[in-house]
């Protein structure tokens, strides 16, 4: 049997279970992500994110979501990442270059009496093209209507390095809906066939310009308390709609992020994200010999 370290964080409530694979990882990652991720029987959380070596930037983001299949990226994590790499290689850099699965992205972290307590992110250029994102259509996909469990929803798509339907609503309606009625309309949009690598759903409730209230169903991990490329895509398609300013707080169940499309000047077209990230606590878990193998030296 060998023993694996890893660190339990989250970032406004949305958790993951984080490993350093540097000598070592799981020979089946997405395997491990399920085991681990079961709330009852496991360590409990959103899926899993390994910190791997990477030849061009300060660290990779690997991600698996809970139900054991990949993920190019997730905002919420990447600042843990960026705070479990800052103090792993003894805070000798800031900000950090992270690469992940649609490309390496900037984390400045904000840093209190040695500590790392949040961070702003660099989330790149937002991607609009309908076929890009991916969904079924070409061009943009703005308030463009789509029918879900027999009721037509307008919906606006986009990508931030991970697809996204966001849907907005005039009420408080959604967010009243338990758990199960809730999962039942998230995985009818999950699963919708006008999006063919599946989609993370955001429901906003626009409060006020520069103030936007979301609840999220995650592709591959269900309803979570917080997803920030979802926080990020329902800026831009409140811009898109007219509805938000450029610069908004957008409230989670798990906390707020703040969000900026910024339109010109230094980073023009690219969406920043700033919020917390958290640890929770850190332990080892046993696994027999077979389940890891040595880490690719230097990554990929």
């Amino acid at each position: 049997m060998s023993k694996l370290a890893f660190v339990k964080m989250h970032g406004c409530g949305n958790d993951y279970i984080y490993i350093a694979a540097d000598l070592v990882r799981p020979a089946d990652p997405g395997a491990l992500a399920k085991r681990l991720s079961d709330r009852h029987f496991g360590i409990g959380g959103d899926g899993l994110i390994m910190l791997c070596p990477s030849a061009s930037a300060d660290v990779r983001m690997e991600m698996y979501n809970a139900d054991g299949s990949r993920g190019e990226m997730c905002g919420n994590a990447i600042r843990c990442v960026a705070r479990l790499q800052y103090e792993l290689s003894g805070g000798r850099r800031n900000p950090l270059v992270v690469d992940t699965d649609c490309g390496a992205r900037t984390i400045a972290l904000k840093v209190v009496d040695s500590r790392p307590v949040g961070a702003t992110v660099d989330m790149g250029e937002p991607i609009l093209e309908g076929r890009e994102i991916p969904a079924a259509h070409d061009g943009r996909i703005i308030d463009f209507p789509l029918e879900a469990g027999g009721r037509e929803y307008r919906v606006t798509a986009v990508s931030m390095g991970n697809p996204h339907c966001v849907v907005f609503v005039e009420d408080g309606g959604i967010f009243a809906l338990d758990d199960m009625e809730f999962a039942r309309l998230g995985a009818q949009f999950e699963c919708h066939p006008f999006f063919p690598r599946r989609v993370n759903t955001e429901f906003i409730l626009p409060i006020a310009r520069d103030r936007l209230k979301m609840r999220v169903w995650e592709r591959g991990s269900g309803e979570t308390l917080a997803c920030g490329t979802g926080a990020c895509a329902a800026l831009v398609a409140g811009v898109l709609t007219g509805r938000a300013a450029r610069r908004a707080s957008v409230e989670l169940r798990g906390g707020p992020l703040e969000i900026e499309w910024r339109e010109s000047g230094a980073g023009a077209n690219h969406v920043f994200m700033t919020g917390e990230a958290v640890e929770v606590f850190r332990g080892e878990i046993e696994l027999d010999d077979a389940e890891l193998i040595p880490a690719v030296p230097g990554g990929r």
